[in-house]
């Protein structure tokens, strides 16, 4: 079956801040040509680059000469879509002018801070971004400095939401014939995703505090039990709860009548987890969450990532996929949403650097004989 965006042509000249932009297109049906520095190694660097750029075809360009240039213009003309991210060795991309070549061409650039402001030259990394997009700030235990996000959300999230504008941009261009820019910041994309943080702050200038292993409301929390760690709620069937902590001898004063009342027990949180906690150690996760969850608690194992890759739900689902690399085959993740109609494309082969040239070249009306000479002097 096709995928949604079969026939769509995407030419791909991301580094880390939006590779994973151009797998989600490919994944979705496009054919993703990513564009790469001639001379490269032939097999990909690290397992995160291979992840990023499965189901990609690959044809090497040297963007910084005039024939290569030259060459990208033409690419440029049969596209549906260029996504950039000012990746080391590819010169500004004039927008314009690529309007002006192809009028329907979608082109989106990921960035730091976008394209305009006083922070457009800054030199940055997700790290930077995390911390002045405000995710930072809130991210920790309450009495320590600020946490990192694990990996590069912040430029996960950028790609996320230059995808969602991709596609916007498409649709539009099928009820107008044009294309346009999409400028992505991935501050912006940071700040977009603090919900209550912002929120709160912007109608009543509160300031929202790192509240670790808590819910924003204190109703759940994280706990260690003997063999890890569980997320419990204390907002659900309390009686039942305390009930139980009571028949293990591990109740202390939670049994008294003013813990019935939810708002108490918010207020209180940190003696009620208190107690909870020395309940908690005496049990193995899968004890306390099987049984809360035949009660109807939510709760659920914090699970580590060698149970997140044998999880039955996802097995149940055929979640995960495979991954080419090399001539080896690997696991990867699978599809985040599931169409009926037209399916998530999930894994695929990682093509070597060049491996398309003839193909893409040719289908630009280069014979052979052009294809070498262009490799003998190092455009392609």
């Amino acid at each position: 079956m096709d995928g949604a965006l079969t026939g769509c042509r995407v030419l791909d000249l991301t580094d880390e801040k939006g590779m994973l932009c151009s797998r989600f297109l490919a994944e979705m049906g496009a054919e993703v040509i990513r564009l790469e520095a001639p001379g490269s190694a032939g097999t990909r660097r690290s397992p995160e680059e291979s992840y990023r750029n499965a189901g990609k075809k690959s044809v090497s360009l040297e963007l910084r000469s005039p024939e290569g240039k030259g060459l990208f213009h033409r690419l440029v003309q049969k596209a549906d879509v260029v996504v950039e991210s000012g990746a080391a060795g590819i010169p500004d991309i004039d927008f314009p002018t690529l309007n002006c070549i192809n009028p329907s061409l979608v082109a989106a650039s990921i960035s730091d801070f976008g394209r305009t402001g006083p922070y457009r030259n800054f030199q940055a990394c997700d790290l930077v971004v995390s911390a002045l997009g405000g995710a930072m700030y809130v991210s920790g235990e309450p009495d320590t400095p600020p946490l990192k996000l694990h990996g590069d959300q912040a430029y996960n999230t950028a790609c996320l939401f230059a995808g969602i504008g991709i596609l916007l941009a498409l649709r539009y261009r099928q009820h107008t014939g044009r294309g346009q820019h999409v400028d992505i910041s991935a501050m912006e994309c940071v700040t977009a995703t603090l919900d209550h943080v912002l929120v709160r702050y912007l109608y009543e200038g509160t300031v929202a505090r790192r509240q670790g292993g808590r819910h924003r409301n204190g109703a759940f929390g994280i706990l260690p039990c003997r063999d890890g760690d569980a997320l419990l709620s204390l907002a659900r069937d309390w009686d039942v709860l305390a009930a139980w902590l009571d028949a293990e001898g591990m109740a202390d004063d939670l049994t008294g009548v003013r813990w019935r009342d939810r708002d108490e027990r918010l207020k209180h949180s940190g003696h009620v987890f208190e107690v909870l906690e020395r309940w908690t150690r005496g049990h193995t996760v899968t004890e306390l969450v099987e049984k809360g969850q035949l009660m109807g608690f939510p709760w659920a194992e914090v699970a580590g990532i060698g149970r997140v890759a044998e999880s039955p739900q996802l097995a149940a689902r055929d979640y995960f996929t495979g991954v080419e690399c090399s001539g080896k085959n690997y696991r990867s993740a699978g599809p985040p949403c599931r169409l009926s109609r037209t399916p998530w494309l999930a894994g695929g082969r990682v093509a070597a650097r060049g491996e398309q040239n003839e193909e893409v070249y040719q289908q630009l009306g280069l014979s052979l004989e052009e294809i070498r000479r262009l490799e003998e002097n190092g455009i392609i």
